[in-house]
């Protein structure tokens, strides 16, 4: 008995991979650049998006298809197609292989990571699972669609978030901004681009104190098994 209640549940992450990547693609950079203990400290689920790469990939030729994008947007980024079908697909994902503590995202998948919480709590996304607890986000951004910002960050995020912020990442002005949507948001500064980058000395420590933080918030036991304990106690 005394093991078991030592056991340390990990914080559970649904990861969301770039646009015309895929989630083999976003799990592959993870672990061949994350340090172990980091890794040995969160559980990763890496989907694909829900639609075939509808053009040239970024990654042609660096990483093999298939290549998958989560929704679709004009030259401005301000208008989007198939957004509700992306948000749908994800709260299926979430039902079907959840539960989940937070949300994982890079690129396309950070600025939809980031949205989310806003869009949960607004009750336009996410409205039949848990509510997001943390986020990781790499490389990210504001949704532009007005629409859509108008309510993902109509009220202050509150979730402990932590950011990545590459000093030559094209994003980067944009992750500054996004910053500015969250209550105390955690951010690691990297030198490199718009990349999954390796840990320094700091960011390594900065990382492992967050994953520390939030597994102390966690509840005992997943939310889904406390709704089915609750269940057997009614039909007992």
């Amino acid at each position: 008995m005394g093991s078991e209640a030592e056991i340390v549940r990990k914080p559970r992450f649904l990861c969301l991979h770039g646009f015309r990547t895929s989630g083999a693609i976003l799990k592959k950079q993870i672990e061949t650049k994350w340090h172990q203990s980091v890794l040995e400290k969160i559980d990763l689920v890496y989907p694909d998006a829900p639609f075939p790469a509808q053009g040239k990939s970024d990654v042609e030729g660096i990483f093999d298809p298939p290549y998958y994008e989560w929704f679709q947007f004009n030259k401005e980024f301000t208008t989007y197609t198939n957004f509700d079908e992306c948000l749908a697909y994800i709260e299926d994902i979430i039902i079907k292989q959840g539960p989940f503590d937070g949300l994982l995202g890079f690129s396309q998948g950070a600025i939809l990571s980031a949205g989310l919480p806003g869009l949960q709590a607004k009750g336009v996304a996410l409205t039949k699972v848990a509510k997001i607890k943390f986020l990781i986000i790499i490389g990210g951004a504001k949704l532009k669609s007005e629409p859509v910002a108008e309510k993902a960050y109509s009220s202050p995020i509150q979730c402990p978030s932590l950011h990545f912020l590459g000093e030559t990442d094209f994003l980067k002005p944009y992750g500054l901004e996004l910053l500015e949507c969250f209550v105390d948001p955690v951010v690691i500064h990297h030198p490199k681009g718009h990349t999954i980058p390796r840990f320094d000395e700091k960011g390594l420590k900065t990382m492992l104190s967050f994953l520390v933080r939030i597994q102390k918030m966690l509840p005992e036991k997943q939310e889904k098994e406390l709704c089915y304990n609750k269940k057997d106690a009614l039909e007992a």
